[in-house]
């Protein structure tokens, strides 16, 4: 008789054991595409959605450059800018706010130019432009459209082609026309605006190269 009592603390240790392999691991805050409004408080970047008033303080951990392309845009005048980007929205450390935004990518930083109230901005893939002269590309799904100084738009169909360490090429041969867009992962600031993107663009139009900065547009986050 004597022989049984052990057996029961060993049961309930193996009992307890088996029951922390069920701990449910923490509720993991999904990234989110969000714009809205950027301005500086007391040295603390705070982002502000569109069409919303709660306000969050943005994490500066040195993954992104915010904090300095932030500061060469508001250094011409006071805000608040346009910012389009992916992170996560949590709670904060910080006082008066509605929590703390931590950044996964930057798209477009800008103080003027497309915002808010950009028409179309959700079904866009790609955006690109450039200056000297003046063109522009609107990339969707089911085509793009080639804008330039002084000519009608031009809408073509295309063929992407994903290449390595992020780049892409857009190809067209339609119209009598012959368009490549290539586009590489680089931080790239409008010589005209300031805009920060966060991709290179060249555009090769019939034998001539163009050159700018471009950024996914609502669609597309990669």
């Amino acid at each position: 008789m004597h022989l049984a009592r052990p057996l029961l603390p060993i049961a309930l240790l193996t009992l307890l054991s088996g029951c922390q392999v069920f701990v449910p691991e923490p509720t993991r805050v999904p990234e989110q595409r969000l714009q809205g409004e950027l301005s500086l408080r007391g040295g603390t970047l705070l982002f502000r959605p569109c069409q919303e008033q709660r306000s969050f303080s943005v994490s500066t951990d040195g993954s992104t450059d915010i904090a300095r392309e932030a500061a060469t845009l508001l250094a011409d005048g006071p805000g608040p800018l346009f910012v389009d980007l992916l992170g996560q929205l949590g709670s904060s450390p910080v006082a008066d706010t509605d929590g703390q935004l931590v950044l996964s990518e930057v798209y477009r930083i800008q103080r003027e130019g497309p915002s808010c109230d950009d028409p179309g901005f959700n079904r866009l893939t790609l955006r690109a432009g450039g200056h000297e002269p003046d063109w522009s590309i609107n990339v969707t799904n089911k085509g793009l459209v080639l804008y330039r100084q002084e000519q009608p738009a031009l809408a073509l169909p295309y063929v992407e082609e994903q290449l390595p360490e992020g780049r892409l090429n857009l190809s067209s041969e339609a119209n009598g026309e012959r368009l490549e867009l290539w586009v590489a992962p680089q931080r790239c600031t409008d010589s005209m605006s300031g805009t920060v993107q966060h991709l290179s663009a060249e555009l090769r139009l019939n034998g001539q190269v163009y050159r700018g900065c471009a950024s996914l547009g609502g669609a597309r986050n990669r």
